[in-house]
C-alpha cells in the first residue's frame, strides 16, 4: 500500500494525464473491494489533502530531475532509431528483439534482486513470516449465469443484422493498411466497423473472431 501510494505521488509530480493505482492483492486475483477502495482513496488522499496539484510542474527547475528526463527521452530515442534500422516494430517483433529486450531486463531486474543489489523491502530484506491475503472468491455460478445472459442476447438480437455487420468489419479489415505494404494501401478503417457490430449486439468473442479470420493468429517468435 505505502509502495503504491509512492509511485502515485510520483505519476501526480511529473504531470501525469492518467494514473491508476494498483490494488494491494491483483497480484493474487481480481481485487476486493477493501483493496479497490484502498486504491481509490489512496488517488483521493494525494489529489484532496497533498496540495501536490496545486501547481502544474511542482518539480520543475530541478536539475537533477531535468538530467534524467533528457536520459529517458535519449534511452527512448535510441530505441527508435534502432526499430527503424530493423524496418518498423513489426519487423522487429518478428526478429524477436522487444522481447528479448524485455527478457534480457527482466532477467538483470531478478539478479539484482537475489544479489541484494536492489533492496525490496519485505521480499528480499526486512522480511517477516505474514499469512497469505484474503483473495477475492467467484463463485462457479457466476460462470452460469453469465452463460444464460450470453443465450438471451444472441436469442433476442437480430442474428442476420449481426452477420451483415461481421462481414462489413471482415471486408474493411482485408483493405486495412498492412506494415508489409508497398505503399499502395488503403484508408480502410476497421473501428467504425467494429462498432456497428457492438450496436448489432456482437460479442467480443464474435468479432475477435472475424478479425481473426482475416489476421490470423500471432505466434510467438522463439528468442534464443
Amino acid at each position: 500500500i505505502a509502495r503504491v501510494a509512492l509511485q502515485a505521488l510520483a505519476a501526480v509530480l511529473g504531470g501525469t494525464q492518467s494514473l491508476h493505482t494498483d490494488s494491494y492483492d491483483e497480484a493474487f486475483a481480481l481485487p476486493t473491494e477493501e483493496a479497490a477502495r484502498i486504491a481509490l482513496r489512496t488517488q483521493q488522499i494525494i489529489a484532496y489533502e497533498s496540495g501536490v496539484i496545486q501547481t502544474v510542474d511542482p518539480l520543475g527547475g530541478s536539475y537533477f530531475l531535468e538530467n534524467l528526463t533528457l536520459q529517458m527521452e535519449g534511452g527512448a530515442l535510441d530505441y527508435f532509431g534502432k526499430l527503424d534500422a530493423m524496418g518498423g516494430m513489426v519487423k522487429a517483433i518478428e526478429r524477436g528483439y522487444p522481447q528479448k529486450e524485455i527478457a534480457e531486463a527482466a532477467y538483470q531486474y531478478q539478479r539484482a534482486v537475489e544479489a541484494k543489489e536492489k533492496i525490496i523491502v519485505g521480499v528480499n530484506e526486512f522480511t517477516v513470516k505474514e499469512e497469505p491475503p484474503n483473495t477475492l472468491y467467484i463463485d462457479e455460478s457466476i460462470a452460469r449465469q453469465q452463460s444464460a445472459k450470453l443465450a438471451a442476447l444472441r436469442k433476442g438480437r437480430s442474428n442476420d443484422e449481426v452477420h451483415r455487420r461481421l462481414d462489413a468489419l471482415r471486408k474493411a479489415a482485408a483493405q486495412e493498411p498492412r506494415a508489409e505494404s508497398d505503399g499502395n494501401v488503403s484508408s480502410a478503417n476497421t473501428m467504425p466497423y467494429i462498432i456497428d457490430a457492438v450496436r448489432a449486439y456482437a460479442t467480443v468473442g464474435e468479432i475477435c473472431d472475424t478479425l481473426r479470420q482475416v489476421y490470423g493468429t500471432y505466434t510467438e517468435v522463439s528468442v534464443t
